[in-house]
Order: C-alpha cells, then structure tokens, then sequence
C-alpha cells in the first residue's frame, strides 16, 4: 500500500513491525511531508485583510502551495525509498545481477535520501525566511515546521551514509545539514 493511501496509525504501526520496509528512510520522508504540511498551515493563515494590504499574503499562498506539493513530493519519497530499499536488499541475494545493474540499484537507493535532504532543505528555507513575515498568532506552527524538515533532512542523512556515498556527495550536503541546523538555531 503506497504511503500516502495508508492512515498514519497504520503505518507508523507497520515501520514498528520487524520488517524491512518501511525503514528510517521512509519514515525520514513521512516526517518531511507532516512538517511541510505544517508550514502549509501556517502559511494560508499569513493571509489575513492587513497581510492582504501589505502584500504577505500573495506570498504566503505561493509558499502554502509550494509547501502543500513538498508534503506530496515527501510521501512519494518514502514509497521510493521502500522501492529502493526492496530492490538494494533483493541485489544482495540476485547473482544472476550483472555489475553494472548492481551499481545501478545502488546509485537510486543513494539518490532517494539525498533528494529528499535538498527537498527538505530548500523548503525549510523558505519557511525560515517567512517566519518574520508570519501570522504571529500561529508562528509557532511554521516553527514546527522547520524542526520537522530540519529532523527528516538529518535523517535523510542518515540513510545517505548507509548507502556509501562519495566524498563529493558528503561534501556537497554538509552545507545544506549546516543551515538546517542555524535555522533551527534560530528559532531556539
């Protein structure tokens, strides 16, 4: 069942099972789609008669939208990390598998986690860019939302790591880990 379709109990009651997906990976991804979500939210209620007057609100509809696509984008994220996952695992058993259709399967279950990173990345800077611009009444919830990108960034690294990637992939994400955490720095 795709992740997006299963109720949220019922999933996060499958990644509890001993299985081998869901994983962290996808549990990384679930946790970027309820934090751009969040920032969703708050962002629709930045479009007050004075945040109209002002011209906020123009741009928090462009970021609520924006952060509503991340959600989904996040989601289908966490169906490809199980898809990755399911066919790395199932190259460790194939010997039938030539080289080149290992290292194939190998480069996507990288690839899974290092997008959703730049994904979360790239949406939590909006957030945080958005925040002095927010309804303070719910400021708290684009916070959240920053936290929970920020966490599911993190983890995505997590996953990039068990995947062994080059050096220059290491390199190219320690920045982007590096301004997750001064954005949750900020907020603190």
């Amino acid at each position: 069942m795709a992740t997006g379709a299963a109720g949220i109990g019922a999933w996060t009651k499958k990644l509890a099972e001993k299985t081998p997906t869901p994983g962290g990976g996808a549990a990384a991804a679930v946790c970027g789609a309820i934090g751009a979500a969040a920032g969703a939210m708050a962002a629709i209620y930045t479009t007050r008669k004075k945040d109209e007057e002002t011209g906020v609100a123009e741009k928090a509809r462009a970021l609520s939208e924006s952060l509503k696509q991340t959600s989904q984008k996040c989601m289908e994220i966490a169906d490809e990390d199980e898809e990755a996952y399911a066919a790395l695992q199932a190259s460790w058993k194939d010997s039938s598998m030539t080289a080149e259709q290992k290292a194939k399967v190998e480069a996507t279950a990288l690839d899974v986690p290092v997008r959703l990173l730049k994904l979360c990345h790239a949406e939590a800077l909006k957030v945080h860019e958005f925040i002095p611009s927010c309804n303070p009444n719910i400021v708290s919830d684009a916070k959240v939302a920053i936290h929970l990108m920020a966490g599911a960034g993190r983890a995505a690294y997590q996953t990039v790591l068990v995947n062994n990637p080059p050096d220059a992939v290491k390199a190219e994400l320690q920045p982007l880990l590096q301004d997750l955490k001064s954005f949750e720095e900020a907020l603190l």
